[in-house]
This record gives C-alpha cells, sequence and structure tokens, in this order.
C-alpha cells in the first residue's frame, strides 16, 4: 500500500484531478507519481485532443505494438519522458488513447539517450527538430512545478514514517487480555518463579517451612511439594535466574553456592526430580544456562570475572573458549536462546543497577544492545522472535516494573501502573504463560547493644518509627538519621529523644545510597536522583543550610566524609565503572581518587586510609583500602558476599564491622585489622535479613535495616491469537 500524504486542501486543483480520472478526497493525495503524472497533463480549461478514428491507437497494448515495445516500456516514457498519451474524461486511469501522428513527432524529437532504452542502439535517421522556446519553457516550469510537489509529498512521507515509528501506533500490549491468577498465597517470601516449557508446572522457591527451599506445583491443582527439604543452603540469588525446569520437566534445576569444606564455595547447578527424589548436580561448574527451543543446544556462564558465556551441545565443557565475556568489573546474567536460535540475549552491566539487555550471535562476534535502561534490569523471556519482555526499574531507581518491546523496533514500554514491584520473570516455551512473583518489601529499623564478651550475643529490639517503615539507618550523637519513603519519592527524617523529624524532602526524588554523618556530628551528606540528576548535598544536622555540593559526577552509593571535614568521599561511574572522587566543599571541582573499581567507602579516624568495596566476582568481593595519597594500604584478606556493602569502623580505628553470610541472610562480624582476628557479634534467625547497618559513635550499639519481601507467585495467560 502506497503512502498517504497530507497536503493542504485545494478545491480547484482537487476538481482539476477528479475531472482527469482521479479519485480524490480535498486534503489528501495519494502519491507523488500520482502528482507528477497529473501535472504532466494538459491544463485546466484545454480541450482534450481530438484525434482522427484511423490516427488513434485505443489502448496500451496498441500503443506498445505500434512501437515494438512492451507495455512497461511505454507506460515509463509516458510518466518520465512525457510521451504524448491521453485518457478518456470521466473514466478509469486504464481508458487511454494516443496518436500515431504525435507518437511519430515525439519519437523523432528523443535524444539518442532515450533510443538506446531496452538495448535499442540505433540513432535516429532524423535530427532532433529544435522545439519552439516557449515550449521548452512551458516544458521546465511544468516539471519544476511537478518536482516541487514530489519533493513535498517525499518529506510529508518520510515524516510520517518516524513518527509512526517513534510513537509505534501498531504496538499492542502483550498482556492487554491475558487472565492474571494468584498461585500462591502463603505467608512470608516467593521468589525466582519458573515454568515448565508446556506451562503446566510452576517451581518457585519460598521458606514456607522456615528456611528457603525448591517447591513445585501443577498449575491448578492448589497441591505444592517441598523439593530440597532445607538440603540446599543459601539458594536465593536475585542477580540470576537461580530455578528453572530441564526440557522434559523431569527435573527442577537450581543455582546452588556451597562451601567446599574450607572458606571456598563452589557453584554450580543442581536438579531435583519433579515427582521428588535425591537432589544431584546437574551442571558443574555452571551459574546460569538456557537450552535451545529444540533442545539441542545448551548456553551457559560460569562465574568467573566477567561471567563467560559458552555454547555447547549439551554439556559443560572445559577448556573451550567463551563466545563472550563482560569487561572487567562488568557481569553478563541471564542467557536466553532466541526461538529461531539466531540470537543468545543476556543482561550485562554494573551490577545492582547499571544494566541493559544485549544479543550476540551463538557464534559469538560483537554483541548488540537492545535496551537502554542502564538501571535494574532482569530476566528477559521472548514471547515469540520479536516481542521481549523484561523486569526493569524506572530511571529514578523505582520499580522494577514489567516491561515489553519489539526487539526491531526497540522502544520500550512499561506494561504496568501502580507500585507493584516483581522480582521474576518466566515464560513457558510457545509464550502464552506467564508466571512472575509479585513482591511488597517492607524495610523496618533494629536497635542491639554491642557485646563486650565474645560469647555474649545480644538480641535485637524493633525500633518504632512515626514513618512506618525505614532503611539506610545511620547515627549521630544523640540522634538516629534514616530514608524513609512515600509513594515514588524518599525523604530523610531523624530520631531524637523519641520524636522524628523530616530533615528533607524532595518530589520525585530518591536518595542514592545512605546518609552520611560528619564525625563532630554537625553536618550531613547525602546524594540524590532528581529529575535526572544525580546531586551530592550537604546540610546541618537540623536539616537547615542544604545546598548542592556537585552535579557533575553519576554518583554511587554511600558517601563518605573526610575526617577533617573539608570534603565529601563517594564513587561515581566512569567509564561505565564507579571509581572514587573526593569532592572539595569549597566549591572546586571533584579529583578523582581510586583508578581501580571501588565504591561505598569508609575512613579510618585517623584519616591514614580508606577502605572500600571491589568488583562482584561470581557471588562475592572484595575490601581493600588506599592510604590518603591513594597508595595501597595492607588490609587482613577480606572476601564478601554479595547483598550488602557498607562498612564501618570502630571507635580507634583497628577494628572493621562488617555483614558476612550468605547473599539474603548475614550476621554483623567485627574484624581485628592488626591481627586479623574475626569475631561474630550477631546471631540472627535465618528470615532475619539485614540490608545496612550503623554503629554508634562510642561503638556500643549498632542499628539494623531488616527486609522482610512478603511476595506471591502469580500467573499470567495470554489468550490464543
Amino acid at each position: 500500500m502506497l503512502p498517504i500524504l497530507h497536503l493542504p486542501s485545494n478545491a480547484v486543483l482537487c476538481r482539476t484531478f477528479a475531472r482527469r480520472g482521479y479519485n480524490l478526497v480535498p486534503g489528501f493525495v495519494t502519491t507523488a507519481d500520482h502528482l507528477e503524472n497529473a501535472m504532466g497533463e494538459p491544463s485546466l480549461g484545454t480541450p482534450p485532443f481530438e484525434t482522427p478514428l484511423e490516427d488513434r491507437l485505443d489502448s496500451w497494448k496498441e500503443i506498445a505494438a505500434y512501437l515494438k515495445r512492451d507495455v512497461t516500456t511505454v507506460q515509463r516514457w509516458e510518466k518520465r519522458e512525457g510521451m504524448p498519451v491521453h485518457r478518456h474524461l470521466h473514466e478509469k486511469m486504464g481508458s487511454v488513447y494516443a496518436s500515431r501522428a504525435e507518437l511519430d513527432a515525439w519519437t523523432r524529437g528523443r535524444n539518442l539517450q532515450a533510443a538506446q532504452e531496452n538495448g535499442n542502439s540505433a540513432i535516429p535517421l532524423d535530427p532532433p527538430a529544435p522545439l519552439p522556446q516557449s515550449a521548452i519553457l512551458t516544458s521546465r516550469t511544468r516539471w519544476r512545478f511537478a518536482m516541487l510537489f514530489a519533493a513535498a509529498g517525499a518529506v510529508l512521507a518520510i515524516g510520517t514514517i518516524l513518527v509512526l515509528q517513534r510513537t509505534e501506533r501498531f504496538w499492542r500490549n502483550p498482556i492487554a487480555d491475558a487472565r492474571f491468577q494468584t498461585v500462591t498465597d502463603f505467608d512470608g517470601v516467593e521468589q525466582a518463579a519458573a515454568v515448565s516449557r508446556d506451562g503446566h508446572l510452576v517451581a518457585f522457591l519460598s521458606d514456607r517451612n522456615g528456611q528457603m527451599d525448591v517447591w513445585v506445583t501443577q498449575v491448578g491443582s492448589g497441591e505444592f511439594h517441598n523439593l530440597t527439604h532445607g538440603s540446599a543452603p543459601g539458594l536465593a540469588n536475585p542477580s540470576i535466574r537461580s530455578l528453572g525446569f530441564s526440557p522434559d520437566a523431569s527435573f527442577v534445576t537450581y543455582w546452588l553456592r556451597k562451601q567446599d569444606g574450607s572458606s571456598n564455595y563452589e557453584i554450580g547447578v543442581w536438579a531435583v526430580p519433579t515427582l521428588g527424589g535425591e537432589p544431584r548436580p546437574y551442571l558443574d561448574g555452571a551459574a546460569e544456562f538456557d537450552w535451545s527451543h529444540d533442545g539441542s543446544r545448551l548456553v551457559y556462564h560460569t562465574p568467573g570475572p566477567g561471567d563467560p558465556m559458552f555454547v555447547s551441545e549439551g554439556s559443560v565443557r572445559s577448556g573451550g573458549q567463551p563466545i563472550f565475556t563482560a569487561p572487567a568489573g562488568l557481569h553478563s546474567h541471564f542467557p536466553l536462546w532466541s526461538p529461531d536460535a539466531k540470537f543468545i540475549y543476556f543482561v550485562q552491566g554494573s551490577l545492582p543497577d547499571k544494566l541493559d539487555i544485549w544479543r550476540i550471535s551463538p557464534a559469538g562476534g560483537i554483541p548488540e544492545r537492545i535496551t537502554s535502561h542502564n538501571g535494574r534490569v532482569s530476566h528477559p523471556v521472548l514471547l515469540d522472535r520479536r516481542t521481549l519482555m523484561y523486569l526493569a526499574s524506572d530511571p529514578d531507581g523505582s520499580g522494577p516494573w514489567l516491561f515489553s518491546m519489539d526487539v526491531e523496533r526497540r522502544i520500550p514500554h512499561r506494561l504496568t501502573s501502580g507500585l507493584d514491584r516483581y522480582t521474576s520473570l518466566a515464560a513457558s516455551a510457545d509464550g502464552r504463560r506467564l508466571v512472575a512473583t509479585l513482591a511488597s518489601p517492607k524495610r523496618t529499623l533494629w536497635r542491639l547493644r554491642i557485646a563486650d564478651s565474645p560469647t555474649e550475643v545480644s538480641t535485637a529490639d524493633r525500633i518504632s518509627l512515626t514513618t512506618g517503615t525505614g532503611s539506610s539507618p545511620r547515627l549521630g550523637p544523640n540522634y538516629l538519621l534514616y530514608v524513609s519513603a512515600a509513594g515514588a519519592s524518599e525523604s530523610i527524617w531523624k530520631l531524637a529523644n523519641g520524636t522524628s523529624t523530616e530533615l528533607w524532602s524532595g518530589q520525585g526524588t530518591l536518595i542514592v545510597g545512605g546518609p552520611a554523618i560528619s564525625s563532630d556530628g554537625r553536618s550531613i551528606a547525602f546524594s540524590v536522583s532528581q529529575h535526572g540528576e544525580k546531586l551530592l548535598y550537604v546540610m546541618q544536622a537540623d536539616g537547615t543550610n542544604a545546598r548542592v555540593v556537585t552535579n557533575s559526577l553519576a554518583l554511587q552509593g554511600d558517601p563518605a566524609w573526610a575526617p577533617d571535614g573539608q570534603s565529601i568521599t563517594l564513587a561515581a561511574d566512569d567509564r561505565g565503572a564507579p571509581h572514587l572522587f573526593r569532592v572539595p566543599l569549597d566549591g572546586r571541582s571533584p579529583v578523582p581518587f581510586v583508578q581501580d573499581y571501588s565504591v561505598d567507602p569508609a575512613w579510618a579516624p585517623d584519616g591514614r586510609y580508606v577502605v572500600y568495596s571491589g568488583p562482584d566476582i561470581g557471588t562475592t568481593f572484595s575490601v581493600k583500602a588506599v592510604t590518603a595519597q591513594a597508595a595501597a594500604h595492607p588490609l587482613p584478606v577480606l572476601t564478601l558476599t554479595r547483598g550488602a556493602r557498607h562498612l564501618a569502623f570502630l571507635p580507634g580505628g583497628r577494628a572493621l564491622v562488617l555483614l558476612r553470610g550468605e547473599i539474603q541472610h548475614k550476621n554483623l562480624w567485627l574484624i581485628d585489622l592488626d591481627t586479623g582476628a574475626e569475631r561474630q557479634l550477631t546471631n540472627l534467625p535465618p528470615e532475619f535479613n539485614i540490608r545496612d547497618f550503623d554503629i554508634s559513635p562510642d561503638g556500643h550499639e549498632v542499628v539494623l535495616e531488616r527486609v522482610q519481601d512478603r511476595s506471591d507467585v502469580v500467573l499470567l495467560d495470554r489468550p490464543r491469537s
């Protein structure tokens, strides 16, 4: 179908075209070619050429036979070279006639190039007769007018196409008519939902029996079966697709991180029979995998630096070459075969919230970026060759929500409204059944005393907050600072003498990391994401004199006050990886500080050195230190598990407090930096998930942020088209 061009309505012009056999609506012209044909005919008011019957050729076929050419050629001559052809008025465009005498005269006037068309290289015997000057001017004017209309039509057509591409006028929400159904309604957490290829079975992780286990149910049965019964600790890992099915659904597969008897951990994929039985290794050394739709090929990645990605004929190979390895400091998760096996889709970037979806040929090569969220992106699924669904956060950090896009047009569409937050997504092989986990996290603050004796462990008590929830706690002299969320905005609150006071808020603003309190307790520094910008603020401890210190950095993680109170140290994205910068408070520009991957700094109280977190490798990261002059500073070997990075010094600076344990269950530990000796400070129950903490200035009290992810498994059944 030819594009419709919207041109200004002109009644005279429309009547002219109508008289010449065109069916037009005022304001619309069908194609630039039609305009060109129309403008090449006699002008309004000129009677049609009267031709004797014996001289007249009454069809394209007769005209073509007379000129000894095919119909296509003579129609092209009429359109492009002005060959004299007439149309009967008030009849369809195909009703044409021509005069033999006119055709003979036109043929004699053609130049050599026209005579050679269609392979005819004969040179006309008669030289071209010169046209009268008036005829030349008329012809040039007519063609200029035609070309002007054609150019205008082309511009409008291109503009229309661009608008349609930008707005995706014909895009349709793939779950617009889907039927939503709740699968679980347990107290506690369900996550990492998976669905078998035929859509009949659903597996998920749940702490229904106290610890996290693998569960399975047949859709519609209402029966749930625990397959692991506590035999697989440390199952949860929200950064990967940790649960799945074998192609024939006879096994449920799960990611597992097991201690090898020392301080090291082994990562692999295990499997347990769907009908119950003993778990067993499935893919040793693999962290994630996906089978091609025909079940003949396997893509998987290992937990090494950059998550090396391999393609095989069905097993984990040793010594092979990966088809892709992410650059240093970045990760490559969620591998996914396209239905036609032409591409492998995956999520690449910096954890946890600088990620996007890419794709690559199974043979390797340069990966191609598909999305541009640069946010918390995970769990891609393909409903067909072009329809991609996935989870992603908004630019302000809220979410993650359900998104979809056509992978050829690449315009993202958020599929859900409201504040529903999704933590996993999977699809059956035909894309008709989707399974997701819908979460409603709750953040509360707890306080406990640090025991003097290594054998004594204190219990935690909940802190009552007028805001209901709180996160990112920081302890100052005789007050508690924390972040509270309301809708899509976050604000900073202060709790002192039993009274809560809001110190700072911004519409549509999210706090980046946690706030930082100066060593004298009089000033507060905090980073925000506000209207597409990352800003570093400083204010007084009572909330007054808030001012922006810098808006030139892509800030990440927690800021930290330098002990002299003259600058802030914090991480910012620099060419795809975070590095520490120093930001002076006197208005000077930020200065790069640490060149290696570095985030979440904490200064020793004497200002001699700063500790920070290094890059994630697999599920762990290391803790490093540099001096105030950016030279390496020795530390005991510290390797921690992903999930919480905050570090805090005890008074005196000889001991460091940190979180150690599984991804979703950690306890506080104290590390003596002189001897390397370690001591566990808390012994919290398995369901107590710590996300952040802080130590009081006197070192006798700790405050904890606890996260409770109440979530359920839901089905989305899409109707057949």
